[in-house]
């Protein structure tokens, strides 16, 4: 029977795409796909409950269990919502709880972020266990990670709030954080997050807490659930769960009408991407907990809410050419060029195609009308080919090349990867000067003056050809340079003398190999103490390094078996690089304890990263805010004058960068208000 084959067929697709998005973090399909094949199978097993499994999908909620973490039951099952992108279908939901209660009754409009689902479990206003969504039956247990996100109480504030109840709500990763995590993956060359649901995902089932709260998540909680619960509203609950310390939205309303819940829609349809989180719908909940019983439940999901889900902005445009890059670790990326189109409110002339299995997915031919979307609303990708039209005179079938854009090398693609890659890495011109940018960027050696466009000018004169060339460049050298002067030469000469005073965990960052990131060359260096160390390590050493597991590994022996490698570094060295770990007990004090600091604006004797380590090192405290808990700001230049009021009404003192290194026992480089003189040391 056909439509029994078609059941069949959508079970094993939805499986594969639910593991793919909750277990794997990344989704081949739309939401908007994904829940059109979800329709389909609901309707088609409607039509044959002969074919019932309790194993459908339509039967269950897709799972994010991970085999690294303790698993816990939900006491309330966790389920989803049904999904609409129809504003009919909203009306007709409407109608329909109107219809089964008889009543008159109230709807609560909410935001839908779009993060990853957690219930926090209280006792006696403390939080003992963090639960994710799991299979909504049971989910992991990351109350270590949970703890780390700074707006999720530990302890509520005072309050009538009941002795045992659970809140859940949703994990974020903020835009600013999620650009600033793409960036630093970008730089290391690491596969980027599509959007901030993945990318908080990945984080919270990270198993170093540490580095979770190096990510900055931020968290919204939605409802409350417990006996003794202080009133019948759930909008009311939240407000008093407000006041109990946990963060919820300021944006949640009542309404009344449909026409007030249709106004709420169209409203945030637009004003959502003014927010400094994702959000994909909004939900509506039936406000009272007394008629949402009356409601009840269906298989996996209440009869009482629905989510609304907003269409992803999406533009046709046509495909001019497919061009190729190659980054520093020689992966070639393929990048569509457009005929350029208005998308979220930004001009997109360029999209990612990822890699060749991608371009085949999609048969892509030259002058093709495609689907343009953002992913996550950010990252502009091809989703599809408009294939009706399509002509006889459409141009050329897009295929991967064969061998490097830049060098003409054969390319290689790595068992397990999905990249292709150069393999001459001493001699394509990208890969040199991509690791000469890395290498000099601000998490790594913090070199200033040294653009891209510098480092292009000084390899296409041979004046630098890798990494440690840098440090024989002279002021009389740079001041010849076209654009540039002695002024400039001077400040680079500083910049690079400098760099040897870079601890040695960010000089294992800043030499670049595959897959040591700023993190994991932290977990290096703390583990092994020494470039030496690092390099003679073997594999089975560093596999019983904390999270560094046989990839990274393999990368690092692969690194240090190649003699060239092992010349570049012992060049380093002799430049007088920090080639090992300096005692921390060399560098700790406590002129700081007990103080909360804030950091803002410009700095000229250390970088932003360098004073956040000297206040922990110090005994003192980072903040992101000001507040009146604030102890004083390390004001910079070009401070903003959001912040300088703030902390004038709050009455925070600034303390410049002089006064600071005075605070802690520390000489400045420079002292302040110096002659504008530069002398160039020829």
């Amino acid at each position: 029977m056909e439509e029994r084959q078609r059941i069949l067929e959508l079970r094993g697709l939805l499986h594969r795409y639910n593991h793919l998005y909750y277990v794997q973090n990344s989704p081949e399909i739309s939401d908007f796909e994904f829940d059109a094949l979800m329709r389909e199978l609901s309707q088609l097993e409607s039509r044959h409950p002969e074919l019932f499994d309790a194993n459908s999908p339509t039967q269950r909620v897709g799972s994010d269990l991970s085999t690294g973490f303790e698993q816990s039951k939900h006491q309330y099952l966790m389920l989803s919502l049904d999904n609409t992108y129809n504003e009919q279908e909203v009306r007709e939901w409407f109608q329909r709880v109107s219809s089964l209660l008889n009543e008159d009754f109230e709807v609560c409009c909410e935001l839908k972020y779009d993060g990853l689902s957690i219930s926090l479990i209280y006792e006696d206003g403390k939080l003992v266990k963090a639960v994710t969504r799991g299979d909504g039956v049971q989910g992991d247990v990351v109350t270590d990670n949970v703890r780390t996100i700074k707006c999720i109480p530990l302890v509520l504030q005072s309050g009538s709030y009941p002795k045992s109840f659970e809140i859940r709500g949703e994990v974020l990763m903020p835009w600013a954080s999620f650009d600033r995590l793409n960036a630093e993956r970008e730089l290391s060359e690491e596969p980027l997050f599509a959007n901030p649901r993945n990318a908080a995902s990945g984080t919270l089932k990270l198993l170093n807490p540490a580095v979770v709260a190096k990510r900055q998540l931020d968290s919204y909680l939605y409802y409350l659930l417990g006996e003794n619960l202080p009133e019948d509203g759930h909008y009311e609950n939240m407000m008093a769960a407000a006041k109990w310390g946990f963060k919820v939205s300021d944006h949640m309303k009542k309404c009344s009408t449909i026409e007030q819940v249709m106004d709420y829609i169209s409203y945030w349809d637009t004003e959502r991407r003014n927010l400094p989180v994702a959000t994909d719908g909004i939900v509506l909940k039936v406000n009272s907990l007394r008629q949402q019983q009356i409601l009840g439940l269906k298989a996996k999901s209440p009869r009482w809410a629905i989510a609304y889900k907003f269409q992803a902005e999406r533009q046709l445009t046509r495909l001019e050419s497919v061009s190729f890059q190659v980054g520093r670790t020689g992966a070639v990326t393929p990048v569509a060029n457009l005929e350029p189109v208005q998308l979220s409110g930004t001009t997109v002339r360029r999209a990612t195609l990822h890699n060749a299995d991608i371009i085949e997915s999609l048969d892509l031919h030259i002058g093709d009308m495609v689907y343009v979307e953002k992913g996550g609303e950010i990252i502009p990708k091809i989703t599809e080919v408009d294939l009706d039209s399509r002509s006889m005179l459409i141009g050329d079938k897009v295929r991967f090349i064969d061998t490097c854009p830049e060098c003409g090398a054969k390319l290689v693609r790595y068992p397990g990867e999905a990249a292709h890659y150069c393999p001459n890495t001493g001699a394509c011109p990208p890969q040199i000067k991509g690791r000469i940018e890395h290498f000099v960027s601000r998490k790594a050696m913090n070199i200033d003056g040294l653009g891209p466009e510098t480092i292009d000018l000084f390899y296409q004169a041979g004046l630098v050809k890798d990494i440690a060339d840098i440090y024989s460049l002279t002021a009389r050298d740079i001041a010849r340079m076209e654009r540039l002067g002695e002024k400039s030469a001077a400040n680079i000469i500083k910049g690079i003398e400098k760099s040897k005073t870079v601890p040695f965990e960010r000089v294992l960052f800043a030499i670049g190999i595959r897959f040591v990131g700023e993190t994991v060359a932290k977990i290096l260096a703390r583990s092994l103490g020494s470039m030496e160390a690092v390099r003679k390590a073997s594999l089975e050493t560093l596999t019983g390094i904390d999270e560094i597991g046989e990839k990274i590994a393999g990368s690092i022996v692969s690194f240090f078996e190649q003699p060239a490698n092992i010349e570049l570094v012992d060049r380093l060295a002799e430049t007088g690089l920090q080639m090992e770990l300096q005692s921390d007990s060399q560098e700790q004090g406590n002129a700081l304890e007990g103080k909360s600091i804030v950091i803002s604006g410009v700095f000229k004797e250390h970088s932003r990263d360098e004073y956040k380590s000297l206040i922990e090192r110090n005994g003192g405290k980072n903040v992101s805010g000001i507040s009146g808990a604030t102890s004083f700001v390390l004001a910079g230049s070009d401070m903003g004058p959001a912040k300088k009021e703030k902390a004038a009404n709050l009455g925070i003192p600034l303390i410049d960068e002089y006064e600071f290194l005075k605070m802690i026992g520390l000489e400045p480089n420079n002292t302040p208000n110096t002659s504008n003189e530069l002398l160039l040391p020829f």
